[in-house]
């Protein structure tokens, strides 16, 4: 089927995390990439291995950036991109020969997409950072976790991906608008820090509604609340439940056969502790499947906590073909989809293209 992206070129400069991510949601809707590494050895970074999906629909070149010749051979292809993407250092592409004056002035359409964690400048531009630090100075690391727990890193999904790489999707996209209209590129300058800063735009809108009052893991939607948040069953393991408005809360009530004047005060935040001990007290005397069977076709707003092993088999997520299995590799398939058909995720390859092969596809 015809893909958004169909017919959009891009060159991606090898990188790690939120870079590769954001090629992969490109390639997944069509554009065609190639990614330039070094010569010889694996992909940089946590991308160690020819399965990775995350590399999924790429050509793959190797070229020596230190070789002007190669940097010569990379500058060809951007002539003929409509998109490039780099996750380096700043200043790597402008010291490689490969920055954003010399490549617009090669391309004056390109869309030039920088991927890092602090930003192009201010005082940490030049710092090393990971995830946990860029998400450290947003606000973001300190509202998760329990009252108890101390900030929990919510893996790297905020940083890196959420507030990086697919910031950095969205950017190179509607940078493509303006760039088709004008025939006018562009830099997009995607930092995390501002991503995930973008993703704690609800926190920050509740607090200035005086609707975020408390500290960590105190409040609405960070397990403070008894309606929203997970609870262990007599297995050991885990349901969550978000019965916020009130014909949900009154469903999950009447789902767990509860009977407390405590509820009637589920909006007096001093009554949560008591409510809450409520609830897990009746999870706690059953499994996870009894309650899956109990809130089977309920709108209580609840589901089991599964496994990454368990989430692709369950019943929705196999529907849907959220899951998919490329050469034995279970990953998560493209998003989104258009005119609801499910989008099939690309083989990984680590076949090495040969330069004047990929030049002749792009002549």
């Amino acid at each position: 089927m015809t893909k958004p992206l169909d017919g959009i070129r891009v060159v991606e400069f090898a990188s790690i995390g939120p870079g590769p991510f954001a090629g992969m949601m490109l390639a997944d809707h069509g554009a065609d990439i190639v990614r330039i590494d070094k010569p010889g050895g694996r992909d940089v970074g946590t991308s160690r291995s020819d399965k990775d999906p995350m590399l999924r629909g790429r050509r793959k070149l190797e070229l020596d950036l230190k070789d002007p010749s190669d940097v010569e051979r990379a500058l060809t292809l951007i002539e003929k991109a409509d998109v490039l993407i780099e996750g380096l250092r700043p200043g790597v592409m402008e010291r490689l020969g490969l920055g954003p004056k010399i490549a617009l002035a090669r391309n004056s359409s390109l869309v030039y997409g920088r991927m890092t964690g602090w930003g192009q400048n201010g005082p940490l531009a030049a710092r090393a950072g990971h995830d946990i630090n860029y998400i450290a100075i947003t606000g973001a690391l300190d509202a998760v976790g329990t009252q108890d727990s101390g900030p929990v890193p919510p893996m790297n999904l905020v940083g890196d991906f959420g507030g990086g790489g697919m910031l950095m999707a969205f950017g190179i996209t509607t940078a493509l608008l303006q760039a088709k209209a004008t025939g006018q590129g562009t830099v997009v300058d995607a930092a995390m820090v501002e991503g995930t800063a973008l993703l704690m735009m609800m926190p920050f809108a509740l607090k200035a509604q005086g609707l975020w009052p408390g500290g960590r893991g105190d409040n609405l939607l960070d397990g403070g609340a008894p309606f929203y948040g997970t609870f262990e069953t007599s297995d050991g393991r885990w349901i969550a439940l978000g019965a916020i408005e009130e014909p949900f809360w009154l469903e999950l009530v009447a789902k767990l056969e509860l009977d407390s004047p405590l509820l009637a005060q589920r909006h007096d935040r001093n009554s949560w502790p008591q409510i809450k001990a409520l609830i897990a007290t009746r999870i706690a005397t059953g499994t996870r499947s009894h309650w899956e069977s109990i809130f089977e076709g309920s709108d209580a707003c609840f589901a089991p906590v599964l496994t990454m092993d368990e989430a692709p088999g369950h019943p929705h997520n196999d529907e849907r073909g959220i899951f998919q299995t490329v050469d034995g590799v279970v990953q998560p398939a493209p998003a989104p989809r258009f005119d609801d058909m499910v989008p099939e995720a690309a083989r990984t390859s680590s076949e090495v293209m040969h330069y004047d092969d990929v030049l002749a596809t792009w002549s």
